[in-house]
């Protein structure tokens, strides 16, 4: 047994100083969150309001235009319409409005992020630690201060799922751009390309591959945020597979989560292939 004068217990002052951080701002946080959740409702309403033929007609272009594949597109078509005769199709169309918004944030932060770390290599010794703790630490640990901080809800869930999300997106194209053809680069400095010049026309393209697969693990630590989301108050379809795990009703649970799992998982995977270069 561990001697117990040699222990040190840190929960008391970090419980302390995120309550007094909260009493002094929690106030500007609750604004914050209030405006965060306005867009979310709206993004929503414009999911759910929209026909179903349409949001299907607009996936289905996107998958063709990755792929240029009738075969492939034709099987997200029906993985999309089965979730609609399954009668999964509002709780889809809202936890796709909290899987956009957290990757479009997500995308807006770990990019710029990702270029940053590629270009200094002292903050990529910083940054690597960080991101490891990103990912390890159980999402309740930090859903704790979320919550806290904005209240139940979509907000806390949308912070969460960024968090999870981000950084893959930082590694792999903190990946990509540090693995950039060496000739490409040369040339370019050699034509006489700025260092923003030789980032937008070289690097970044040849990144693409990597950032791509990037984003397809972004979007699938997304996917595994929304049961922890509905636990906090969100509906969709974490909510779905919640209510199948509290009533061991299996079907209802494997319904809610596969269907749209397998759909962001091959589009984004063509899209990843896609920007391959040819052999």
């Amino acid at each position: 047994m561990f001697p117990e004068s040699l222990t040190l217990d840190l929960a008391p002052p970090i419980t302390r100083a995120l309550e007094t951080f909260v009493a002094n701002h929690g106030e500007a946080f609750r604004t914050l969150g209030d405006a965060i959740l306005a867009v979310l409702l709206k993004l929503e309403g414009l999911l759910r309001g929209a026909p179903w033929w349409l949001v299907i007609a607009l996936i289905a272009a996107g998958a063709f235009a990755a792929t240029r594949r009738i075969t492939f597109t034709a099987s997200l078509v029906i993985a999309m319409f089965l979730l609609g005769v399954l009668g999964m199709w509002d709780a889809t169309m809202m936890t796709l409005a909290l899987m956009l918004a957290a990757l479009i944030v997500a995308v807006a932060l770990g990019l710029p992020l990702g270029i940053a770390v590629a270009r200094h290599a002292r903050l990529r010794r910083l940054a690597l630690p960080l991101l490891d703790a990103m990912q390890t630490l159980p999402s309740f640990v930090y859903l704790v201060p979320a919550l806290m901080l904005f209240g139940l809800g979509k907000v806390p869930a949308l912070l969460a799922t960024v968090i999870y999300a981000v950084p893959p997106i930082i590694r792999l194209t903190d990946l990509g751009i540090r693995q950039a053809d060496p000739e490409a680069v040369e040339a370019a400095e050699a034509f006489g390309a700025t260092s923003a010049q030789r980032l937008w026309w070289v690097e970044l393209p040849l990144a693409l591959p990597a950032i791509m697969v990037g984003l397809n693990q972004a979007c699938m630590m997304a996917l595994s945020m929304v049961v922890v989301a509905a636990m906090i108050g969100t509906r969709g379809l974490g909510e779905q597979v919640l209510l199948g795990i509290q009533r061991l009703d299996t079907g209802r649970a494997l319904v809610a989560g596969v269907a749209l799992a397998i759909v962001i998982d091959r589009l984004t995977q063509a899209v990843a292939r896609r920007g391959q270069p040819s052999a």
